[in-house]
């Protein structure tokens, strides 16, 4: 085979890729490539809101959880955008949406490895190394790549639910293209969120602020018990630990499955600051007896959809109290949160890999796929092990631990240092 035969290859270059392709810029001996459909890196590009921040301190970036003095940490960014004595005054350990997504952008900029405009359409595997062929959207032709190891990176996608899939429009769309259609949006006369996270408490925020100016009646519904913040407490952070980690993978696959299922608000809750600001705005517009315009309802859930005219409505159930009724709106944001789906160019290696009994990964610690043939070749996964891994899988904290973890499997030696005693709970009893 002429063509140069990669180490590895990351397919999708999101915040966790991109980790991994900054952690290895400077292992020498791992040659690595990695693929990505979008012209550039784009991080939820719908929801960078102005003043939205992410959810994790700044020290969560690309790299200082692995390596403090590489030169793709955020401090470095800062003081390479002449920007550190802002930051040291802001006195913020929660960075800007829009400025993690420009650091990402800075940091691919820098980073040979990552090559944007390709879109991986296929996956094969045979004479012990595997075969990405890429589309080139610039060149508009099709381009095949050899490695020895695989890194799936591709993210995830939106979830919407079953009675509105056949609705989506620029009147009804998800959450995650909110920026795309605010403008239009704001026009309508009456609009409605449908969702509790922090993804839907910061659209039901942002439009909340406009309803003054443009005039429209703003709902916000979920099927959840209430709009309820996320666990943020410093012991209950601890369970995005490498500590936590291991404890979790040893639990028996259905008792995972049953401590996930009692754990999301460590994930999915909404941030303090966002309810306290929501509520702010709320009270302040409740001075001298008004009353705004705006209904927040929980326990309801979306059975049904129809449309009369520019109007949708929505059919809905009362979950505890088993009653129907129906909600009238011209625009429909679903904050419905993502999932994690397989990606269709890895067909061609499907057989290859150990599936579960819900047809999910099979993902050992190291985060390698478990796999059927005995071969040298490993497939790792960023981001897709929540059910093996437990609650800090999608948690940028935990990406420098992860990549940690793959470059020292793939150099089979100690590149990265992890460290077992990372907190100061213990989350399993000594066996």
């Amino acid at each position: 085979m002429s063509e140069p035969i990669f180490d590895v290859i990351g397919v999708g270059i999101g915040p966790f890729n991109l980790g991994l392709a900054a952690l290895l810029e400077p292992v020498s001996e791992i040659n690595a490539l990695f693929l990505e459909q979008k012209p550039q890196f784009q991080w939820h590009p719908g929801l960078l809101l102005e003043g939205a921040t992410i959810q994790v301190p700044f020290l969560a970036d690309l790299v200082t959880m692995a390596d403090p003095s590489s030169r793709f940490s955020f401090l470095s960014y800062l003081k390479a955008q002449s920007r550190l004595y802002h930051f040291y005054f802001l006195e913020h350990f929660h960075i800007l949406r829009q400025e993690y997504n420009h650091y990402c952008q800075w940091v691919a900029e820098q980073l040979q490895s990552c090559r944007f405009g390709q879109r991986v359409e296929e996956i094969s595997w045979q004479d012990g190394c595997f075969e990405v062929k890429a589309f080139d959207i610039s060149s508009q032709q099709y381009l095949s790549y050899y490695c020895h190891n695989l890194v799936l990176g591709v993210g995830s996608i939106p979830i919407v639910p079953s009675c509105l899939q056949n609705w989506l429009s620029e009147t009804v769309f998800h959450s995650a293209n909110f920026l795309r259609h605010r403008d239009r949006c704001l026009q309508h006369d009456s609009i409605t969120v449908i969702g509790s996270g922090q993804s839907a408490a910061e659209v039901f925020y942002d439009l909340l602020q406009e309803q003054e100016t443009y005039g429209y009646r703003l709902s916000w519904h979920t099927r959840s018990a209430g709009f309820f913040p996320m666990e943020y407490s410093k012991l209950g952070l601890e369970h995005f630990s490498p500590d936590y980690i291991h404890y979790f993978h040893n639990l028996p696959p259905a008792r995972r499955d049953q401590v996930l299922a009692q754990q999301g608000l460590l994930y999915k809750g909404i941030s303090f600051s966002t309810i306290a600001d929501i509520y702010d705005l709320l009270y302040q517009r409740s001075i001298a007896g008004n009353q705004p315009d705006v209904q927040l309802l929980p326990l309801v859930e979306v059975k049904e959809v129809d449309k009369i005219g520019e109007t949708y409505r929505l059919g809905y159930r009362h979950i505890q109290q088993d009653e129907y009724f129906s909600h009238d709106t011209n625009c429909i944001i679903l904050a419905t949160g993502y999932r994690h789906a397989i990606p269709n160019c890895i067909e061609g290696i499907r057989s290859l890999i150990q599936w579960d009994e819900q047809e999910r990964y099979s993902v050992n610690l190291d985060y390698r796929l478990e796999l059927t043939q005995d071969i040298p070749n490993q497939i790792f996964v960023q981001n897709s092990e929540l059910h093996t891994h437990g609650v800090g899988a999608p948690d940028l904290g935990l990406g420098a631990y992860r990549n940690s973890v793959i470059i020292n499997t793939l150099a089979s030696k100690t590149v990265y240092p992890t460290h077992s005693r990372n907190v100061f709970q213990q989350f399993g009893i000594a066996v």
